[in-house]
């Protein structure tokens, strides 16, 4: 299962109403993410920041970058499941360049999660564009 590209993400949140249909949508896109298996559910690929565990592991496939991701919550699946659209499968520097600020605001995510969720989100975000800059600086 291929994750959705961020302008569909995008596309297919115009067609809910509220912001709960909207998280339903969120949940559904992080049921689809493959679990991370036990091994790499390691402290070195934990996230900190985050209120629930995070997991981020990095594969280089070629110039690009495969994240696998998970979490213990639900939300944070699917929350994982909007970052990847942005960045799986991407160069490093497609990573850097990309504006996730604007995708957040377009969005309109961040002023509808917590502040722990949207200081993880942040963490998340941080984690994986650090993950970039340190392969452009290989």
């Amino acid at each position: 299962m291929s994750l959705p590209t961020p302008e569909e993400i995008l596309d297919d949140l115009t067609f809910f109403d509220d912001w709960e249909e909207r998280y339903k949508y969120i949940i559904d896109l992080g049921k689809d993410l493959p679990e991370l298996e036990d091994a790499l559910r390691t402290p070195e690929r934990l996230v900190k920041g985050c209120q629930s565990n995070v997991w981020i592991d990095v594969q280089e496939d070629g110039e690009q970058l495969h994240f696998r991701v998970d979490s213990d919550a639900v939300i944070v699946r699917g929350l994982l499941s909007v970052v990847m659209a942005a960045y799986d499968n991407k160069t490093p520097a497609q990573i850097a360049a990309f504006d996730v600020d604007d995708y957040f605001e377009q969005l309109d995510l961040e002023r509808h999660l917590s502040p722990t969720r949207g200081n993880g989100l942040r963490a998340i975000v941080a984690r994986i564009q650090g993950i970039a800059q340190a392969a452009l600086a290989a």
